[in-house]
């Protein structure tokens, strides 16, 4: 019987109808809810068709394609198109099933099989060349395991010999996928996938049983904290927008995301835009929202046309719009696209841009809470945070607050990047180490390179070295080292980074995204950016006194950030300087090379690179010399060549031109 079948056939007199409003407890009726029917053959039918939509077991050849941007990044489009190819020379029937991304995005375009009777299995890096040598082992009935990341454990399905499960996959093993766990599983674009994974059950217990009160109050008991940065209580936030009267009340998803290195919210939407739609609703009925934003960036054209599905299926459904389900309750979503500016990840900058101005912070208070868009009461939460509110009211209070630590709750998402061997999104339970995430599910460094430092949490987070890797994940273990969970980038470097560099690239970052309101973010991020700037320039390009001021600046450039993070405007600007203070905190050696050495201990700053030639493998060609723009390479023809460092300007020209590999650098 098929799917469609499943869900249109009468199982009893009131009909479960293919999701529509023709049944008005469909949600509840659904998942066998205080409102459905008793029979037996009902509640078998609704068990066959989750089954069923959850791919437990199928009659039929299932194939997966991680279709998300990381997945489509790498070649995801091209690889559906030759498994078409390759069923249709082979006259093979299958159904091509689109998914988002299940996180693990160094082994896109990652490939799922599922053949009658067996579990599904999953591929790593399947790109066109490998198409052909899948399908023609899986038609021999063998795995190839050489790319086999696992197979899925579905119930009574038997499971196939010797293949690992991918839940012991040790990118997986150590997560706990509260936020994830339809990512990668489910169609994406399927409202009917999406129910059959509990989904709108906790969106209509709370309709039918729940006053806002007593959902602010769940969320609140759950320990929820904001996932965007500051970590402010969820449910205590909810409640100061409950409790202001007004006529008016919105709600506003901000799913800005423009720290470099992030991609969590992304992810998420492209993957299970449900899961946030429901949390979104959920939260807007906890305030009494009429209206809600998802402030999505324009960048994002996937999870835009995902999300714009889903919020249309929704509606047809009956779940989003007016009178939901027959509650009374009605709720509008908009979609407003923003044009990638990193200040609007500050929440009033936000309210500016959606309100048609420029987005600047604004002073505070009155808080958004109590007068925010258009004048009116507004609360404003990132993805995450909203993606984690189904689990709380479906799940309880309870069931959330034992993941994590005291003052954590939950789970944390990170986007894993830099040098590391498994990068990806990775969710862990608060409390788990940086260790753990960088080795354990990460994989280490590769090439056999040292771990120098993480940076946690976007240009506003900070360095965390090698000497605290057991520090634990939690708001509040992280700023005893001068670090903030922040949204959850998580950017791996190794002894190749330079620090100093590291702290200029944040600096010139922030600089630039700076909206330019109050002179501490505006000018006091330049001044500090031009400190950095001089101390990775080498003496030769100096001019006057310059290498004065240079001393200068680096003298006061403690204090100077101080200043900065004491007096900005907002949050963005009071944390710029948090990538300077840490990398000065924990690896002041490497400042004190670049400062007294004009030195870069680990190469990366090209113009303090120091050039040299070897004697003894120097032919004194010549070459080297002529093609110097500074001349500052001297030697008598057919004798061995010396550099003059002061007039080095580091170009690299006499490394391309040698023949004989006599120049080195170091």
């Amino acid at each position: 019987m098929t799917t469609n079948e499943l869900l249109t056939e009468p199982c009893c007199e009131q009909c479960w109808h293919q999701p529509s409003r023709q049944c008005p407890q469909f949600v509840e009726c659904m998942h066998e809810g205080p409102l459905c029917h008793d029979s037996t053959e009902c509640k078998e039918k609704k068990a066959r068709a989750r089954a069923t939509l959850r791919h437990e077991h199928s009659d039929e050849t299932l194939i997966f394609i991680g279709t998300g941007t990381c997945g489509l990044g790498a070649g995801a489009a091209k690889t559906k198109q030759a498994v078409e190819a390759w069923c249709k020379e082979n006259n093979m029937q299958v159904r091509i099933i689109e998914t988002g991304c299940i996180g693990l995005c160094s082994a896109e375009p990652i490939v799922d099989i599922q053949l009658p009777g067996k579990p599904r299995v999953s591929f790593s890096n399947v790109n066109v060349d490998r198409v052909a040598t899948l399908f023609d082992a899986l038609r021999a009935g063998v795995l190839p395991k050489e790319f086999c990341l696992g197979q899925f454990k579905h119930g009574n399905v038997q499971p196939w010999d010797d293949i690992p499960f991918i839940d012991e996959h040790p990118f997986f093993a150590q997560q706990t996928r509260w936020v994830l766990a339809n990512c990668g599983i489910i169609d994406p674009t399927s409202i009917q996938e999406y129910l059959s994974c509990n989904g709108y059950r906790a969106f209509t217990k709370v309709l039918y049983t729940k006053t806002a009160p007593e959902v602010c109050d769940i969320v609140e008991q759950s320990g929820l904290r904001g996932r965007g940065g500051a970590g402010f209580l969820t449910g205590t936030k909810w409640k100061f927008a409950l409790n202001t009267p007004s006529g008016q009340k919105y709600f506003v998803c901000n799913a800005d995301e423009g720290d470099p290195g992030a991609f969590m919210d992304r992810a998420v939407i492209e993957s299970d835009p449900h899961r946030l739609l429901e949390g979104l609703a959920i939260a807007a009925y906890a305030i009494g929202a009429s209206k809600a934003y998802v402030y999505l960036r324009a960048e994002y054209p996937l999870a835009i046309r995902r999300l714009a599905n889903a919020i249309r299926q929704a509606k047809e459904l009956g779940l989003l719009g007016y009178n939901i389900l027959d509650s009374g309750y009605n709720l509008d979503v908009v979609i407003k696209k923003g044009a990638g500016a990193f200040v609007c990840g500050e929440e009033t900058a936000l309210i500016n841009s959606i309100e048609g101005r420029r987005g600047m912070p604004r002073l505070r208070p009155p808080y958004p809470a109590v007068k925010g868009l258009f004048g009116n009461p507004t609360v404003i939460n990132n993805v995450e945070t909203l993606s984690n509110v189904p689990g709380i009211l479906y799940n309880g209070a309870d069931a959330f607050k034992k993941l994590g630590t005291d003052n954590s709750a939950g789970t944390k998402v990170f986007a894993l990047s830099g040098k590391v061997a498994r990068t990806g999104l990775v969710e862990i339970e608060m409390g788990k180490t940086v260790r753990d995430i960088v080795f354990a599910i990460g994989g280490g460094i590769p090439d056999g390179k040292a771990f120098k430092a993480v940076q946690i949490g976007g240009p506003s987070g900070g360095c965390i070295p090698t000497q605290h890797l057991d520090i634990m994940i939690d708001y509040v273990s992280l700023k005893k080292v001068g670090a903030m969970m922040g949204s959850g980038g998580l950017v791996v470097m190794d002894e190749e980074n330079c620090m100093v560099d590291v702290a200029k690239f944040f600096m010139e970052f922030i600089q630039r995204e700076s909206c330019g309101k109050c002179i501490p973010c505006r000018d006091g991020t330049k001044r500090m950016l031009e400190v950095l700037k001089s101390i990775t320039r080498p003496r030769g390009e100096e001019k006057d006194n310059e290498t004065l001021q240079r001393f200068k600046g680096v003298m006061y450039l403690e204090e100077l950030a101080e200043v900065i993070r004491d007096t900005s405007l907002c949050g963005l600007g009071q944390s710029a300087p948090n990538p300077v203070l840490t990398t000065l905190r924990w690896f002041k050696d490497e400042y004190d090379a670049h400062i007294f050495d004009r030195r870069c201990p680990s190469g990366a700053c090209v113009a303090l690179q120091q050039y040299s030639i070897d004697e003894t493998k120097c032919t004194g060609c010549t070459l080297c010399a002529r093609k110097c723009p500074t001349g500052a390479i001297k030697g008598a023809p057919k004798s061995p060549h010396y550099v003059i460092s002061e007039k080095c300007i580091a170009c690299g020209t006499c490394i391309d031109v040698c023949k004989f590999n006599a120049v080195s650098r170091s």
